[in-house]
């Protein structure tokens, strides 16, 4: 079939190594009406609002054939197929400030700055030793090969593990290792995986993009002046008890004065890190939705909401079920429309 040729000639060999997962666009069972295709992105907390996306959808007769989810899109979309979305939903509202903190295993010498364990040991405790190719619906989480830089679709094996990599965003997770290849967060190379959902054997696919509402970005500055800043270090009267004692104390002055004084403006390194993949993600959508775009984006107004934001889960619902009411006269008139194959 051309879909699985293209995901076999694009995905499936990379530098002379095996082959990544083969994807199947076997049959489907049919319902009477097109299959539903569900393209899962990342976005980390906000993430949380896929979770009012897939009740709605439920609510409203959509519950999607196929589901392919990127980072925190595959958490979601993998513990829905699974039948786990409710604990999922229990645990983000059980989330404050102080536990996402303790969820951090923070550790010095490895490839990130959080080792993962406790958040693999959460999920293992609800999804168990579940099979991707045991879900309900047909899924594949995508992840992004290290060094290659080769999008990798994960279509069976351990869903825990499939999920880890997936959401394994560089600097602060660890990679994951999978059949001999070093895995991170898919959204490097697919934030909103369209492509994949319709590989897998979509008639019609809907996707949650969480970064649509991120205004202000992407705009190109034609002409700006390559002149720094002015630094001021203001003068500190010093009035010393001896020479070197003096000496030493004002310098250290002055310099927690331009500390203090620019400490405002000059970005940290957790600011520029999270700033930096926002505008990678961003870029990289647009491209992908552009070349392949849905059949219906469901768009939540996440603008407000911060990448680790894990404690706000009942705004991120509400705002995933505002935007899917809003979408679902489309919905209802693309699957009307479509046509199913033969």
């Amino acid at each position: 079939m051309l879909w699985d040729d293209i995901a076999r000639r694009a995905f499936g060999l990379g530098g002379g190594g095996a082959p990544v997962h083969d994807v199947v666009t076997e049959a489907l069972p049919r319902r009477g009406r097109a299959r539903i295709g569900l393209a899962l992105g990342g976005g980390a907390a906000r993430g949380w609002a896929h979770i009012g996306v897939l009740e709605v959808l439920g609510e409203a007769g959509y519950a999607p054939d196929v589901i392919a989810g990127t980072s925190i899109g595959a958490v979601v979309g993998g513990c829905f197929a699974a039948g786990k979305l409710p604990e999922l939903r229990d645990f983000a509202l059980s989330l404050t400030k102080r536990r996402v903190v303790g969820l951090m295993d923070f550790h010095l010498g490895g490839a990130g700055l959080i080792g993962g364990g406790r958040l693999k040991r959460l999920l293992e405790r609800d999804l168990g030793r579940t099979r991707i190719e045991e879900l309900q619906q047909r899924f594949v989480a995508i992840a992004t090969e290290l060094g290659t830089g080769h999008e990798i679709w994960l279509t069976h094996g351990t869903l825990v593990e499939a999920l880890r990599a997936s959401y394994a965003l560089p600097g602060v997770f660890d990679p994951v290792k999978l059949g001999g290849r070093w895995l991170m967060d898919g959204a490097l190379v697919n934030p909103v995986p369209v492509t994949a959902a319709r590989a897998l054997g979509a008639d019609i696919v809907i996707c949650v993009n969480l970064n649509s509402d991120l205004a202000g970005r992407g705009t190109t500055i034609q002409s700006h002046a390559a002149e720094p800043d002015p630094e001021i270090v203001p003068e500190l009267e010093v009035r010393p008890r001896s020479p070197w004692l003096g000496g030493f104390s004002g310098a250290a002055r002055r310099m927690r004065s331009v500390v203090n004084r620019q400490a405002p403006e000059r970005p940290g390194l957790a600011g520029v890190m999270i700033d930096a993949f926002n505008i990678t993600q961003d870029r990289i959508s647009r491209s992908r939705l552009a070349g392949d775009p849905p059949d219906v984006m469901i768009g939540p107004k996440l603008g407000r909401m911060g990448l680790f934001d894990f404690h706000r889960a009942e705004e991120c619902f509400e705002l995933g079920r505002q935007a899917t009411r809003r979408a679902l006269d489309d919905i209802a008139t693309v699957v009307a429309n479509a046509t199913v194959p033969g």
